[in-house]
This record gives structure tokens, C-alpha cells and sequence, in this order.
């Protein structure tokens, strides 16, 4: 899964179209991501004593991959994710995440 926790995305699908956010958790099994102020769902909370009000929480739901693009820090606009190895002192290669766009590393 090319998107991590701490990434910041844009919506390009959905009820929440045209909003960025910050990954707070990825499911990579699940392939969908929780994204803070995203995708939020009300849950009723009932009152724990007599005289307390009950009330309404709002939490966010994960979205699927498919609808988020992540939002690149360089070029500042929503593009794909790349791959690429790069050759270390001590001879180990080691995967970089790079913008299609801009061709920064992400």
C-alpha cells in the first residue's frame, strides 16, 4: 500500500469530494485508510447518570484507496505514487516513494 500514516490527502470521490486530510491509520489488508475530518459518521451516546443529556459523536469512518490521491509536499497538487531503489554506502537497496509529477521523493 503506497499511502502511510502521516500522509496528507485529497478526496477525489465520494460525499467528502475536494477535502484534504491527514492519514491518522492505514488498513493495508483492507485497503482504506481513516483520514481526520473525513468520511465522519454520527454514533448516539447514551447518558451514563440520571441527569447527564446524552449526545451525538462524530468519528471517522475509513475510505478506500480508490477515492483518495495522496497530495504531493512539493508541487502541492494530488498525484500518483512511484516507487524507486536507491543504492545505499553499505551496498543495501532501499525503496523511495516519488510524485509522478514532480519526480520529488515523497
Amino acid at each position: 500500500m503506497k499511502i502511510k500514516k502521516n500522509d496528507t490527502i485529497k478526496v477525489i470521490a465520494g460525499k467528502d469530494r475536494g477535502k484534504t486530510g491527514k492519514v491518522i491509520r492505514a488498513y493495508p489488508e483492507n485497503e482504506k485508510v481513516v483520514v481526520e475530518g473525513i468520511n465522519l459518521v454520527v454514533r448516539h451516546v447514551r447518558a451514563r447518570r440520571s441527569g447527564e443529556k446524552g449526545q451525538k459523536m462524530y468519528f471517522p469512518k475509513p475510505i478506500a484507496l480508490a477515492k483518495i490521491m495522496l497530495v504531493c509536499p512539493k508541487c502541492g497538487e494530488p498525484s500518483r505514487l512511484g516507487y524507486r531503489t536507491l543504492e545505499s554506502q553499505d551496498m543495501r537497496q532501499k525503496k523511495e516513494r516519488f510524485c509522478k509529477k514532480c519526480k520529488a521523493a515523497v
